[in-house]
């Protein structure tokens, strides 16, 4: 009795490791070649361990993952392998297949998508492939899981970033783009004929995209060749030199504005001592692509940006990548895009062209005014707004002057209402300290709003608009706003949203804007996608590239993450408007 229980309990048991990795009776589900299940419980036995352990494995000969944590793919990894019942994916009779390598060539180039090569064990595949001619099983699973691994790791990277954007608090909607990532690589990337050609599908399809990544391979060449030649920063000056002065540092000066190509290649100094007309045209136009004023002047703040090493500007065109990476249509190719960094609103046409720029004011960086990225689509403008005062601040800065002069409402152009919208003449500065009557700046062209304000509907409170504080165009950096965004030309940018709409034309919109009905409202016949980004680093038309100061901080913060390496911060996290309702202007 006791052996025929064990023989039956030892067939239960096999039929339970078959039933379990897929063997022969399972529906294979993918659509990649078969392959053989030799090495099931082996791949089986990884996948459930969600790490490949060095115990394994002679880790001296067949190196484990760099980042061996793989727990946040665990699942998708699984579904790839039950789909496939368990058949190896990436090798042929013990031998790499052509996908395979073009993956490991992928991985090996991965810097110059902007990403790091050994979160994709890089240095690690040739070991790896050598170990395979043992035709060991645990080498050949290993080497299995790890390509699946990484494949997967590089593919969503590529396809949604790194990082899913509500780490840093951006609402922009990654999860629209995202693959079945099991399905995606098991029917396309395993018998993959042309790796690149996939690649290049993966990856945001955007002239922005392709162009920051041809400056990306270019700067990390100037980043090699800075470092090749060890020069010292250029000596800072107390204050601003002009055609003719001196500068004790002239031959290194040019050395460092030919190398982004500010000066000519082939331009010489005039004199050794002199700071003469062709360094002052070179630095005005550093100067341009650094949104710094454009007088020509070798300034502090021009030295230090000069001094910024180039392995700082690879970093930015990197993060520039990874947040294209996150939007997905209709905001990959957005009508409007407002670049927080540069203080810029750019209006493409249908086809995507560029069809102007302007500047803007951003919210501050002190206080908790950051203006938040995220996307939108804007749905109508409003010509003459009202400006509904927030009861925080009608408490702090008007009540005071309420409670000494009952006029100075009235005399400041605000008016009194009701949560009716009556207007109220008999009202007191308890009331308004409390919020039992509003406060609200009368239309007009002193109107904190100024003459139309542009609404995309969102949980900040946060629009464009015009503003009487014209002056502040005028300043290279911008911002002062409480989170909303000012616009420089509210009448243009009008006329464009409401072109075909109508009979709208520029001369409508100032109409309706000096003289037209108050807070008159414009439905848009067709949403227009807006993105509210952040880009520190971005490629104009011609290839020239633009750096801007880090002015919210959000470039470091995404160093940091990547310097701790995978697994990247991946799910959606809630977001949490630092923005108040009407306290955003």
């Amino acid at each position: 009795m006791m052996k025929v229980s064990l023989r039956s309990a030892c067939t239960a048991s096999a039929l339970t490791v078959l039933l379990l990795v897929g063997g022969c009776h399972r529906h294979r589900k993918s659509k990649s070649q078969p392959n053989t299940t030799a090495y099931a419980d082996k791949l089986h036995e990884l996948v459930e361990k969600k790490a490949l352990p060095p115990e394994k494995v002679d880790t001296t000969k067949v190196p484990n993952l760099r980042w061996p944590n793989f727990s946040d793919y665990e699942s998708i990894i699984k579904t790839f392998y039950d789909d496939r019942n368990y058949e190896v994916a990436w090798t042929r009779d013990g031998a790499p297949t052509a996908s395979a390598k073009g993956f490991i060539q992928a991985f090996q180039d991965a810097a110059a998508k902007g990403l790091i090569p050994e979160d994709y064990d890089a240095p690690r595949w040739a070991d790896r492939v050598q170990a395979l001619n043992s035709k060991s099983e645990d080498a050949i699973s290993l080497f299995d899981v790890a390509m699946t691994v990484n494949v997967m790791r590089y593919i969503s990277d590529l396809r949604i970033g790194r990082v899913n954007p509500s780490h840093f608090n951006f609402e922009i909607p990654v999860q629209d783009k995202k693959y079945d990532l099991a399905e995606f690589v098991s029917d396309n990337a395993v018998d993959a004929a042309d790796v690149p050609k996939l690649i290049a599908g993966v990856e945001p399809g955007s002239e922005e995209y392709r162009q920051t990544e041809a400056a990306l391979a270019h700067y990390m060449d100037l980043a090699k060749r800075q470092g090749q030649t060890q020069a010292e920063p250029l000596p800072t000056v107390p204050k601003a030199i002009s055609t003719g002065g001196a500068y004790p540092a002239l031959p290194a000066l040019l050395a460092r504005l030919q190398l982004e190509g500010d000066a000519e290649s082939n331009a010489t100094l005039a004199s050794p001592a002199t700071f003469d007309a062709t360094l002052s045209d070179a630095v005005k136009h550093y100067q341009h692509r650094h949104g710094f004023t454009e007088d020509g002047k070798l300034t502090p703040q021009t030295i230090k940006s000069l001094n910024v090493p180039m392995d700082l500007r690879v970093a930015q065109l990197q993060d520039s990548l990874e947040r294209w990476r996150w939007l997905p249509e209709p905001y990959l190719h957005a009508r409007l895009m407002v670049n927080l960094p540069e203080f810029v609103l750019r209006g493409y046409d249908p086809d995507h062209k560029l069809d102007f720029t302007m500047r803007v004011v951003v919210g501050k960086v002190m206080g908790q005014h950051e203006t938040p990225v995220f996307t939108h689509m804007m749905k109508y403008l409003v010509f003459r707004p009202y400006w509904s005062v927030p009861v925080d601040i009608a408490r702090k800065e008007l009540v005071p002057h309420i409670e000494s002069n009952h006029g100075y409402l009235t005399s400041k152009n605000f008016e009194v209402t009701n949560n009716k919208g009556v207007i109220q003449t008999d009202y007191t500065a308890h009331q308004v300290a409390q919020g039992a009557v509003m406060v609200r700046e009368k239309p007009g062209p002193k109107n904190s709003l100024g003459l139309v304000k542009f609404i995309f509907p969102n949980q900040y409170d946060i629009y464009l608009h015009s503003t009487p504080a014209v002056s502040l165009f005028e300043q290279t950096r911008r911002d002062f706003s409480h989170g909303c965004i000012r616009v420089q030309k509210p009448a243009d940018l009008a006329a464009w949203i409401l072109q075909g709409q109508g009979d709208w034309d520029l001369d409508k919109v100032n109409e309706a804007m000096n003289s037209g009905p108050d807070n008159k409202t414009v439905s848009l016949k067709t949403p227009l996608p807006i993105v509210i980004f952040y880009l520190t680093a971005i490629v104009e038309d011609g290839g020239e590239v633009h750096f801007f100061d880090d002015i919210y901080g959000y470039d470091s913060e995404m160093q940091k993450v990547f310097s701790k390496g995978p697994p990247y911060p991946i799910k959606p996290e809630p977001i949490v408007p630092k923005t108040k309702e009407g306290d955003t202007v």
